[in-house]
């Protein structure tokens, strides 16, 4: 099956071509038909210049450019989209993921749609740790669900999963939950994390707070109106009376 591996991409100028080192000597010698797609979402930096050159290098390698920033669900909406592989696998550009972790994941493949990534041993601040902590807490409580790091960038999915979505600014953050309204399995599974080396976190506690608790009501309440009905087979309709 051929693996596409997305990652948006935003001012990481510093990390950009060590994450295509890590994604191709974790995937080369495992899957012999991959792609990596970065997304730049409209990068201020050298980004877009350093992006194109690997492009150029490694036929491997597809990038696509926003025309201005437009947040994060955007640029995995459309790096999901662009894709070509029958399997997705999602990372972030920082490589506090492992690409090599792809591979953890995908022995859960066969019997499940979409399998989460659940990071242990953070290599974040205890606030951070804390808000993450309260926030999943509370995305679950909103939802019905029981995603216990729905933040975490890593994840696999089939295709199916990925053709199923139409999603709105914010919903990167409830993946998981949207496949399980769209009927497909889900499972957490644990992953590694590592140390920020590159750049800066672009979120903070206080700006992702209250639009989270937000898309977390938007979703608790679109999860009760999901439609579902089953269509009766080999049943004969009742016959009509006389009049």
């Amino acid at each position: 099956m051929k693996l596409s591996i997305v990652a948006p991409i935003y001012n990481e100028e510093e990390s950009i071509e060590a994450l295509h080192k890590a994604i191709t000597h974790a995937v080369k010698d495992r899957i012999e038909s991959y792609e990596i797609v970065l997304v730049n979402d409209g990068s201020k930096d050298r980004s877009a210049s350093i992006l194109n050159k690997l492009a150029s290098a490694d036929p491997r390698v597809k990038v696509i450019h926003f025309e201005r920033n437009c947040g994060q669900t955007a640029a995995i909406y459309a790096g999901m989209k662009q894709s070509s592989g029958e399997l997705v696998a999602l990372i972030d550009a920082d490589l506090q993921t492992d690409p090599r972790d792809i591979f953890k994941l995908m022995p859960y493949i066969p019997q499940m749609d979409f399998v989460n990534g659940r990071r242990v041993h953070r290599q974040d601040t205890i606030v951070k740790k804390m808000s993450s902590r309260v926030g999943n807490a509370v995305r679950n409580w909103l939802t019905g669900d029981n995603i216990q790091d729905t933040g975490c960038p890593m994840k696999l999915l089939k295709r199916e999963v990925v053709d199923s979505y139409y999603l709105y600014e914010g919903m990167h953050r409830f993946l998981p939950t949207l496949a399980r309204m769209n009927g497909f399995q889900v499972i957490e599974v644990a992953v590694s994390h590592n140390e920020r080396k590159f750049g800066v976190s672009k979120y903070g506690v206080l700006n992702r707070a209250f639009v989270g608790l937000m898309d977390a009501i938007v979703v608790g309440w679109l999860r009760k109106r999901v439609i579902r009905y089953q269509i009766m087979l080999n049943r004969k309709a009742p016959e009509q009376r006389e009049a």
